[in-house]
């Protein structure tokens, strides 16, 4: 599986498109990116962007961003409804698919250290990166804005920069790097004018002040609307669902003598947050979002149920980038999960149709779980890669970079030789598929021998490649050993498989 990260950086610009449209060309520029929206508020005067990739790559469109970003804004002429305190004023990392959050905290820290470092700006990192936890919440760090943070950085635990200068930069002003789970802005609309029932509202239904637990909120007026608005981050939208926040806000709204006019989304927000509101408003019976016919389809694109180009794009996408992950490593875990699959294929087909087990039965469930164990080793095989590249950029002055490597060096080698057998397993039920099974299902179970047998040889250069920068020559020897040992059998196997090939057609 592809790791997918989104990345939904906000600029402190929201009146002239042309801007935004500069700094998400730099996004769009850096391959193994996918840009999936972009939202502008003129009150705000703030952009929300949003995009996801493989991992490295959201961190070389994140910097490129923030560097156009800073050319482009100048705080010191920007004024808005939002709080800000920098051109580029937050870029949050969320995973999405086959990445963790720790490993989220990863690109944030690489990203905040690379923008303070090459840009000249301040970096602080919050939520889950956060190195103090006053500086956990965002709130705290970013305080009054920009003009508040220029004259009191540094001053205080909340406003000591992680990376960068310890001042702000003259135009660019400061920026956030975090990671952190799926947040949905929401805003609602009030039909007055009248800033302090937004504000009144806002402090009710915060977590700060007693509120929904997962709940950010703030009263603005919207000059440009004539009316008020309570905005919102719901950062847990299965705790706190948006149904309830709206609920209440309207009723809130009654007691000051308003009413709700509308409510927006700003940007992506998940699928089941809108479902769990539905299926609260029309009251059904017995919902689950799966019941949702888009929903349904991608379920099988996932998982292998129909259409696989989803998912077999979003991997496809991200080998074919400059990212180093996936790579070789990966791509030969994924040959040999196909591989596995094809066998619980070609063993249920040999089953009679009214269920009577035919003679590939026992292969079914070994060829199951063997699919599953490689299909993670594709995502592990990446996290050990990069774990080496990360102990290498370690300084050389840290006393434990030796270790680290040496740590680093020993996963890399010991994830593909775990694919190695793996993969010699389901070769060996690929042959025993060859050997059994009816005739028509002889090409898949070839198939399948041919992407094992590839599979086997592919990892086996992973390993080799890092062998030799392990240290401890009894271990070195030990891997070799097993290695060798594994790609002389599948090559027993395969020629043995190759044969039945060729006698089938």
């Amino acid at each position: 599986m592809a790791q997918i990260v989104e990345c939904v950086p906000n600029f402190s610009e929201g009146r002239r498109p042309e801007i935004i449209d500069q700094i998400c060309a730099e996004i769009t520029r850096v391959p193994g990116t996918k840009l999936l929206n972009r939202e502008m508020d003129a009150d705000h005067n703030r952009a929300v962007v949003t995009f996801i990739g493989a991992p490295d790559a959201c961190v070389e469109a994140a910097v490129a961003a923030c560097a156009k970003a800073s050319t482009l804004i100048d705080l010191n002429q920007h004024s808005g409804e939002h709080p800000r305190m920098g051109a580029t004023d937050v870029i949050p990392f969320v995973p999405v698919s086959g990445i963790s959050m720790d490993e989220c905290v990863t690109l944030a820290q690489r990203t905040a250290r690379r923008i303070g470092e090459t840009l000249g700006i301040p970096t602080f990192l919050y939520e889950y990166a956060a190195t103090d936890p006053v500086r956990k919440d965002l709130s705290k760090i970013r305080g009054k804005g920009y003009e508040e943070m220029r004259e009191a950085i540094g001053s205080r635990p909340e406003k000591t920069r992680d990376f960068g200068p310890d001042k702000c930069h003259p135009t660019a002003g400061a920026t956030a790097v975090g990671a952190r789970d799926f947040l949905i802005a929401y805003n609602i609309y009030l039909n007055t004018n009248n800033i302090q029932i937004a504000k009144d509202i806002a402090k009710g239904i915060r977590a700060s002040s007693g509120g929904f637990a997962f709940c950010k909120a703030a009263g603005f007026e919207i000059k440009d609307r004539g009316c008020v608005q309570v905005s919102m981050n719901l950062t847990n939208a299965t705790k706190t669902p948006v149904y309830r926040v709206f609920e209440t806000v309207k009723r809130e709204a009654a007691r000051h003598g308003a009413m709700v006019t509308s409510s927006e989304v700003v940007g992506l927000a998940p699928l089941y947050a809108i479902s769990d509101t539905a299926e609260y408003y029309l009251q059904i019976e017995n919902w689950k979002a799966s019941q949702i016919i888009e929903s349904a389809l991608l379920e099988g694109a996932i998982h292998g149920g129909g259409d696989t180009g989803v998912t077999m794009n979003g991997f496809l996408t991200a080998l074919a980038s400059r990212a180093a992950t996936p790579g070789g490593g990966s791509a030969s875990a994924y040959a040999g999960a196909l591989a596995a699959a094809l066998v619980a294929m070609v063993g249920r087909l040999n089953d009679k149709k009214d269920g009577t087990p035919g003679p590939l039965r026992a292969t079914i469930d070994p060829a199951d779980r063997l699919n599953e164990r490689l299909f993670r080793l594709v995502d592990e095989d990446a996290t050990s890669f990069n774990e080496v590249v990360a102990a290498w950029k370690l300084p050389d002055t840290d006393p434990n970079k030796t270790t680290v490597k040496q740590k680093a060096q020993i996963g890399a080698t010991r994830t593909p030789l775990e694919t190695m057998e793996k993969a010699l397993d389901v070769l060996r039920l690929a042959v025993e598929g060859l050997a059994k099974s009816k005739k028509n299902c002889a090409s898949d179970a070839g198939v399948a021998a041919l992407l094992a047998h590839a599979a086997v040889e592919g990892a086996r250069m992973n390993v080799m490649i890092n062998l030799p920068e392990i240290s401890d020559e009894k271990l070195r020897a030990e891997l070799k050993t097993r290695a060798d040992a594994v790609r002389a059998e599948a090559g027993r196997l395969y020629a043995e498989a190759t044969k039945a090939i060729d006698a089938a057609f």
